[in-house]
């Protein structure tokens, strides 16, 4: 948890300068993937959570 709060306030910080920067980021969405192997794997789960971490940015401004 202490990362995501510090990834989040940078995140918040930078984006705050650079309205831009948060569509790059929901732009490159497609290129994330679960290390996850077999079964197990859910690419698209991974997906999700930048999804909604990235609405919390959003919702923030």
């Amino acid at each position: 948890m202490a990362i995501e709060h510090l990834l989040f306030g940078t995140i918040r910080f930078v984006a705050k300068r650079h309205p831009d920067l948060l569509d790059e980021l929901d732009g490159s969405l497609d290129h994330l993937w679960d290390k996850a192997h077999g079964d197990d794997r859910d690419d698209e789960a991974v997906r999700e959570v930048a999804r909604r971490f990235l609405k919390s940015l959003r919702a923030e401004r």
